[in-house]
């Protein structure tokens, strides 16, 4: 067991410190005071963290810390802090960790017994979900879906019946193509797409998938996607009249696995079960 006293224990610490995603009064003073504190701040980019660093007057030596080189970065980390020296680790916007790169130094850190210290700021996945005017008791932040169509499908199918809100990021270069997917996946559900949160473009679209997938082209800015769980099943509606649809579908050309999926989507019915229960039917008439 890893135990931790944040503010009781004087030591070398990792501080996961959030940045403004757009609004640089949004900087909250303990994580100004934090910066100052440490003795290294790792960030993804120098260039870019070192002009927000300047805004602030913030003096500290960096260290390059991102995805794609951690396996040197993660060892130069580790010995500042076993040296007994403090490192904040920031990301290009928002919170360390949250769809950036830092879970393996956190990792590393709790297995050496170093403390992990978050400070608490910023997120454009919580700021998009609570305006979004869906539930938000319960949510799933899912982040970024695969930039493949075949692979987001696959990924969209395996979320299709989570009951609870879903939160996503998405790039503006393939917003029209992840709105067309979940269109044809998850169906008509309400939908909320945020975009430059906190900046002065800030713009939220509420409404349905089918409407805003139509209205998305040319939209700029980083997309935050929240969607509305699936819906709770019509039991109204039985297994073999379900059945009955699918042969209609099918007598009018559609193949086994098209005439299953539209006949779930139509009657909000788990595509699988619905599968599982046209095999089963068949194989009985053999």
């Amino acid at each position: 067991m890893n135990k931790q006293k944040s503010f009781s224990e004087q030591k070398s610490a990792l501080y996961l410190v959030p940045t403004p995603i757009g609004n640089l009064s949004e900087m909250s003073p303990r994580a100004i005071e934090t910066l100052k504190a440490v003795d290294w701040i790792a960030c993804e980019d120098t260039r870019n963290s070192g002009k927000l660093l300047k805004h602030f007057e913030i003096s500290k030596p960096l260290l390059s810390h991102h995805e794609h080189n951690q396996d040197v970065s993660i060892p130069k980390i580790l010995d500042r802090l076993e040296a007994g020296e403090s490192v904040a680790v920031i990301s290009d916007a928002g919170y360390p960790l949250v769809s950036d790169p830092g879970q393996k130094l956190v990792r590393t850190c709790v297995e050496h017994d170093i403390a992990v210290i978050p400070v608490s700021g910023p997120n454009a996945a919580l700021d998009a979900l609570v305006a979004s005017g869906l539930d938000a008791r319960h949510y799933l932040f899912y982040g970024f879906l695969d930039a493949k169509t075949t692979k987001r499908v696959k990924q969209l199918e395996a979320l299709r019946d989570f009951p609870y809100t879903i939160v996503f990021y998405e790039a503006p270069h393939r917003i029209q193509a992840m709105l067309d997917d979940l269109y044809a996946v998850f169906g008509n559900r309400a939908m909320c797409l945020g975009r430059e949160i906190t900046k002065l473009h800030e713009e939220f679209l509420r409404g349905r998938v089918d409407e805003i997938r139509q209205s998305c082209d040319g939209l700029k800015g980083e997309m935050v996607v929240v969607v509305e769980g699936a819906p709770k099943q019509d039991t109204s509606v039985s297994m073999d009249e379900a059945l009955d649809v699918v042969a209609r579908y099918q007598s009018e050309g559609m193949t086994t696995k098209k005439a299953i999926q539209q006949t779930a989507k139509d009657l909000n019915l788990s595509k699988n079960e619905l599968y599982q229960r046209v095999m089963r039917a068949k194989k009985e008439e053999e």
